[in-house]
């Protein structure tokens, strides 16, 4: 039997300034995410919609869930197969086209950078990503391609 897990959020338009949606130009796109127990993440739309460039947009937060949910998953099949990950940086991108009736992303690559503790453990620190994302829940979710294109290097010796 398949288990469950449900998660909850607050999003808070803060935006009125004064005379709410009365037209297109008299608000701001500013949001408030929170969820009990978390410092608040202060949202907005990309700035190309009129949006905050100093917030996070949803786009944005959308790559940094696909790039975190591989970085998890590829760091407990790590561990659980022996691979010491000693640095991870990803700088993933996403691809989105909008047209009049609105937007959709049509690609995400993540570009992780794997650092190991030793030369014998790059070749099976290369092939986990595979099995990483296949595990990621957030990447199972969306309907459009996530690829990954890894490095693996060696951490030097001192």
């Amino acid at each position: 039997m398949a288990r469950q897990h449900e998660y909850t959020a607050e999003i808070s338009w803060t935006g009125n300034r004064g005379t709410g949606t009365s037209d297109y130009r008299s608000y701001s796109r500013d949001v408030e995410v929170t969820a009990e127990g978390l410092p608040a993440i202060p949202g907005s739309a990309d700035p190309v919609f009129r949006g905050d460039r100093t917030r996070w947009n949803p786009e944005q937060l959308l790559l940094v869930a696909l790039s975190q949910c591989h970085l998890l998953s590829y760091l407990h099949l790590c561990a659980v197969n022996g691979v010491v990950v000693t640095s991870y940086v990803d700088r993933p991108v996403g691809t989105m086209a909008v047209s009049p009736e609105g937007g959709h992303f049509t690609e995400v690559v993540l570009h992780p950078g794997v650092e190991v503790a030793e030369a014998g453990m790059a070749e099976q620190a290369l092939a986990l990503h595979a099995q990483a994302h296949r595990a990621c829940f957030i990447a199972n979710s969306v309907n459009f391609p996530v690829r990954h294109e890894a490095e693996v290097t060696v951490a030097a010796r001192a």
